[in-house]
């Protein structure tokens, strides 16, 4: 139990939920472009308007000549994977600390995954990490901007453009954050982002792709729409390719939930911000490590607990915080995704193995000891909620009971 000093009595709070309403921007504005959407009878975006607006307006904002919206994250990472256009046995390198959703696509585009370390601070790959795993066979890098605190994207894309590799920027977790006074996703040959229900900006599920180079932009444009040539003279379905579309309906909860965008993220910033002030001073914690100008954008809060001042870690201090209602999540992912079984056992396509049976040997070496970052990261982090609908009150509660459960934690038991 958390040590409570003489007299005070810790309060108890519901904190808000980005599974539900609770912690939502969505409301009146959503319902009624859904509304226009239905009475519209037109679902579909090849004819609609407000998934064709959603691309529009998400271009602008990026600075971007090209944007289209897509089903999924995953799907956005698919779509940037085939629009690079791997041969089978290509090598795209990524990140241990991710989604499965940004890797999966690699395999099915017949490319091999290979893994760069992380820093151990920031669960970020580095320009370091990504140097000493490149080889003649890499064909691109995506490099994943986790919990919206930015790569290093200077140092990755001078690596990346002296070799001549293309870079795939996932976003899903990083809407407006910046790195060199530059939004993440303009950096790389392509940005990618999510609207799954926790994101900055939700549709359920949804993606958006962006580049401002016109080949990539083509190719995406028909990668959404099973390679066909909508508008063209003489249409053709001119590859191989799915139908990743976005209907009109999540078109137009997109188009609403921007329009909140800028707020969502400064009222994030300035929250979190507010709770690193209220919480620098804990012994055995350290906050977000951001780079020199750059701006993080919380789509997450993570913690790094240190084991030694702080007894259990980031496991036992999670279960110390669940007692006060404030759900977190120690370790973020369980293992590092070459744990995983899919890559772990190679469980692909049938008995198989393909495309891991065109992989170099080394490339596939999945060893504990070339992933020391990984694996440290994932021991000391400890990730905290944070959403759209966090007023003061909900951070000082957390920041409060924070600070109690880290003390009694300290004193052990009474």
């Amino acid at each position: 139990m958390a040590v409570v000093a003489p007299g005070q009595t810790l309060r108890r709070l519901t904190l808000p939920s980005d599974q539900d309403a609770s912690g939502r921007t969505l409301g009146a504005e959503e319902i009624a472009a859904l509304r226009e959407a239905i009475e519209s009878g037109t679902l579909t975006s090849t004819k609609g308007r407000f998934v064709r607006t959603l691309e529009e307006r998400f271009a602008r904002l990026m600075g971007l000549q090209h944007a289209y919206a897509c089903a999924s994250g995953t799907g956005a990472i698919h779509l940037a994977v085939a629009a690079i256009d791997p041969n089978p046995g290509d090598e795209i390198v990524t990140s241990p600390i991710t989604d499965m959703g940004a890797i999966t696509p690699i395999l099915y585009q017949g490319a091999i995954p290979v893994f760069a370390d992380v820093d151990p601070d920031t669960l970020n790959v580095t320009p370091e990490t990504i140097e000493r795993v490149l080889s003649p066979r890499t064909k691109a890098i995506v490099v994943t901007h986790l919990f919206g605190n930015a790569c290093d994207m200077t140092g990755i894309m001078a690596l990346a453009n002296a070799r001549g590799i293309a870079v795939i920027e996932d976003c899903a977790q990083a809407f407006e954050a910046e790195h060199a006074g530059r939004k993440v996703g303009t950096f790389g040959s392509i940005g990618c982002f999510s609207l799954q229900q926790g994101k900055h900006i939700t549709t359920g599920e949804g993606g958006l792709v962006v580049t401002d180079d016109a080949e990539l932009g083509r190719r995406l444009f028909l990668l959404v729409n099973k390679a066909w040539g909508y508008g063209d003279a003489k249409p053709d379905h001119y590859f191989i390719a799915l139908n990743y579309r976005m209907t009109e309906l999540q078109g137009a909860v997109a188009v609403a939930q921007m329009d909140k965008l800028d707020e969502v993220v400064r009222r994030r910033v300035a929250l979190a911000d507010d709770f690193t002030r209220r919480i620098a001073d804990i012994a055995g914690l350290r906050t977000p490590r951001i780079g020199p100008g750059d701006e993080h954008t919380y789509w997450k809060y993570a913690l790094n607990v240190d084991e030694s001042v702080i007894p259990g870690g980031a496991v036992a201090l999670a279960k110390e915080l669940a007692g006060y209602g404030i759900a977190s999540a120690p370790r973020y992912i369980q293992k590092p995704a070459f744990d995983c079984a899919v890559i772990r056992d190679q469980r692909t396509f049938g008995s198989s193995s393909w495309p891991f049976t065109l992989a170099r040997p080394e490339a596939v070496a999945y060893g504990h000891d070339r992933y020391p970052g990984a694996y440290s990261g994932l021991e000391r982090v400890l990730v905290l909620p944070w959403n759209d609908r966090y007023e003061d009150e909900h951070v000082a509660y957390i920041a409060e009971h924070l600070r109690s459960a880290v003390s009694a934690m300290r004193e052990g038991p009474c």
